[in-house]
């Protein structure tokens, strides 16, 4: 064999690796991304969003999420914990009718409340909390941050109850029986009747 013919087989070679080594690492983060957009859902696409439609820059918000939060272990509320925030958010539900403004202020302060009962970080700034809730709880995290939203401006009574019913999501699912419980108790939800938010 020529020398040519070596030196065009060995540069053939290596365009071969290189583009191999591409192909690879393209289709990794595609597989990362997915489970990504799995495991987050809605909080995925708003990320996407706000980053004008780079999911790389996406993927490394969450994947910076997992690894600072993912540790979180969620600690079970009692059952008598669980009867109080249950009838507690009942209350502020009812009086919801009277003064939307106020029960949304009252509900974020309670979610606030309920959130670091469960183990999530309870100083620092709300979207710390957020980032670290939407690590085990993705699917409701966006009703949350509706509701402080909510709760720190004026919106229209329409607002404020769609900002109740979202936060309210993410309310069942912290207060819900968790496997370390007995499991004989779960606590009865209290809807505010007429024109309250559910």
């Amino acid at each position: 064999m020529s020398r040519s013919v070596i030196i065009i087989a060995a540069l053939v070679a290596a365009a071969l690796i290189a583009v191999t080594a591409v192909l690879l690492a393209t289709l990794g983060h595609h597989r990362i991304g997915h489970g990504l957009k799995r495991r987050f859902g809605p909080e995925y696409e708003r990320l996407v969003t706000r980053h004008e439609g780079d999911t790389e820059a996406a993927d490394r918000e969450l994947g910076e999420r997992l690894k600072q939060h993912g540790s979180v272990r969620e600690r079970p509320l009692s059952p008598a914990s669980r009867e109080q925030y249950a009838a507690q958010w009942a209350g502020i539900q009812k009086r919801f009718v009277d003064s939307p403004q106020e029960a949304v202020a009252e509900a974020d302060a309670l979610l606030a409340r309920l959130t670091a009962d469960r183990g999530f970080p309870a100083d620092g700034p709300f979207e710390e909390r957020l980032a670290a809730l939407s690590v085990h709880h993705a699917q409701h995290v966006d009703g949350y941050r509706g509701l402080h939203g909510a709760a720190r401006g004026r919106g229209s009574t329409e607002e404020n109850r769609r900002a109740m019913t979202g936060a309210g999501e993410l309310f069942d699912a912290l207060v819900a029986e968790q496997p370390a419980d007995s499991g004989r108790h779960r606590p009865q939800r209290h809807h505010a009747r007429g024109g309250g938010p559910r």
